[in-house]
């Protein structure tokens, strides 16, 4: 179906390949999942398969990539809109019309799709993603999540033979994506469509892939079964981490056969008390927050809700997509609506701060980066949050190499990957040194190794005394790294509690580690690995 014949991809003004002598067949009706780290390809190798690689883009194609027997090179991609179908990092960014059913339908008016045809299929999509509440809501008044399960049925109504996804669960809460990826597998399985998912958050849609396409960052792309792939991948998920740790071969990619081998690793820990944290010991208030009210029209986002945040601390708030946390930390941060109750820092409003004043106390790094991002460089930029901000020139690019390291200076932010640019108005909001830290999906974008670094990050604001909130639906970085977890549910607050003791009571929000090891509540690779190793020394 898919076909790669010693493929190069240049950019222009750069004189190294993106791919290079890529050669490489996807049969019909497999799902392959592309991983890699940051800013390895990925997005170049999907662009490609519908030929927006080089046709939208720009740069220098060597070989052939086909589709179908069709050359990319031979017509451009919108005469491949009934055979590709491509959802990208930004679904924002992709939509057409005013609300989710006329979404749903535009693809299929393009291809000229019978009307009664047309609605059948925008019923079974609205069913098939579990969204057919939002048919006549507004595509903007939508979460992150929800705006990304639209898109992808935008796309599925058209019935493409290839999907192509780019990070098609980083806004998704675990069911959510669960549902979505249930959908495509079943796609894949009775309908024969080939699916291709970058997707960085691997935990998620190992278990369902047939094929591992990794790139490890020198143009190549290594293909094979997922577990022989991983066996030596830099990149991992935190099972095969567990796995290659305890030995296991071969090495099981859902937790279903990770727990069916776990029993001797039970054992070897039992004697050991899983780490934990608390916050009781933070006594000193950074914000207090009394019957917050925010409304869009006749939805209610947050209905009073009251919570205090400490210094010293990282606060994670999970919850279903459409739960209220976005619009709660808006409202907390001083820009978003807010038509009731009160926020306190240092005795006063952020609302009412000049907007210096506010950056100095509460910062905030939105879903959607780009709203944040106007001038031409990375470079412009990052002068530009030094100079702001009053800070020493070089503080936001020793802060962005920090998480993300090797961005070129001259990169014009619109050209940066989704987690590149998220880096970045990281990095941006950090230089001002806000005493409170608010993070909406931070983690998108992002690999396991920009996400351990942006985890060092975090933690060394909290030793210097700064509060960080964390909205994500990341379970993984929510067990490594928050001290407290906040999950909200329409509005209000349904828990609030140190991470194990929260995450593992939640088949939703626990952990791959948690699920293979419990009922011990072991939350990361690395608190097991610690644990044998002073069995080893007792030993």
């Amino acid at each position: 179906m898919i076909r790669f014949e010693n493929v190069g991809i240049t950019y222009p003004g750069s004189t190294t390949p993106v791919l290079a002598d890529v050669d490489l067949t996807i049969p019909e009706g497999e799902l392959c999942l592309l991983t890699g780290r940051t800013g390895t390809g990925k997005s170049t190798l999907l662009g490609a398969i519908n030929g927006l690689v080089p046709h939208f883009t720009g740069g220098h194609l060597d070989g052939e990539v086909t589709v179908d027997g069709i050359p990319t090179s031979s017509r451009p991609p919108r005469e491949f809109a009934h055979l590709v179908g491509v959802v990208g990092q930004d679904p924002l960014s992709g939509f057409v019309t005013d609300t989710v059913e006329e979404e749903l339908a535009y693809g299929m008016e393009q291809l000229a799709v019978p009307s009664a045809t047309m609605r059948k299929r925008v019923e079974e999509t609205l069913d098939l993603l579990g969204i057919a509440e939002l048919r006549r809501r507004p595509l903007r008044t939508l979460s992150g999540g929800q705006q990304q399960r639209v898109a992808i049925g935008a796309v599925l109504t058209s019935h493409p033979r290839v999907l192509v996804l780019d990070e098609p669960t980083s806004a998704l809460d675990p069911t959510a994506a669960e549902d979505v990826l249930a959908a495509i597998t079943r796609l894949v399985h009775d309908l024969g469509v080939t699916v291709v998912v970058a997707e960085h958050r691997m935990e998620r849609v190992v278990q369902y892939a047939d094929r591992l396409l990794y790139l490890p960052g020198d143009g190549s792309v290594i293909s094979g079964d997922p577990a022989e792939v991983l066996r030596t991948s830099s990149v991992a998920p935190p099972i095969v981490e567990l796995g290659r740790l305890a030995g296991w071969s071969p090495l099981p990619l859902s937790v279903r056969d990770a727990r069916r081998v776990a029993g001797p690793l039970r054992e070897q820990l039992a004697p050991f008390k899983p780490p934990t944290t608390t916050s009781d010991q933070l006594v000193e208030k950074s914000l207090t927050a009394r019957k917050i009210v925010v409304r869009y029209g006749e939805v209610v986002a947050v209905r009073g809700v009251d919570f205090t945040l400490h210094k010293g601390e990282v606060t994670a708030m999970m919850g279903r997509n459409g739960s209220g946390k976005s619009s709660l930390l808006w409202a907390v941060h001083g820009a978003g609506p807010r038509q009731g109750g009160s926020v306190e820092v240092d005795g006063k409003d952020p609302k009412t701060l000049k907007r210096r004043e506010s950056r100095k106390k509460v910062g905030l790094v939105p879903q959607s980066p780009s709203d944040l991002l106007y001038l031409e460089s990375v470079a412009d930029e990052c002068a530009a949050a030094d100079r702001e901000s009053g800070a020493t020139p070089g503080t936001c690019r020793t802060l962005l190499d920090r998480i993300v390291p090797d961005i070129s200076d001259k990169r014009h932010p619109r050209d940066l990957s989704e987690g590149q640019r998220l880096s970045l108005v990281l990095a941006i909001q950090l230089t001002a040194a806000p005493r409170i830290v608010l993070l909406d999906e931070p983690t998108r974008g992002l690999d396991y190794a920009a996400k351990a670094r942006l985890r060092g990050v975090i933690r060394d604001l909290a030793l210097h005394s700064h509060t960080v909130v964390v909205a994500t639906h990341d379970v993984e970085f929510v067990a490594a790294t928050a001290d407290r977890v906040v999950v909200m549910a329409e509005g209000e607050i349904v828990a609030d509690g140190p991470t194990a003791e929260v995450v593992s009571a939640s088949p939703a929000f626990a952990p791959q580690v948690a699920k293979i090891l419990a009922p011990a509540p072991w939350l990361t690779v690395d608190a097991v690995q610690s644990a044998l190793e002073t069995s080893e020394v007792s030993a």
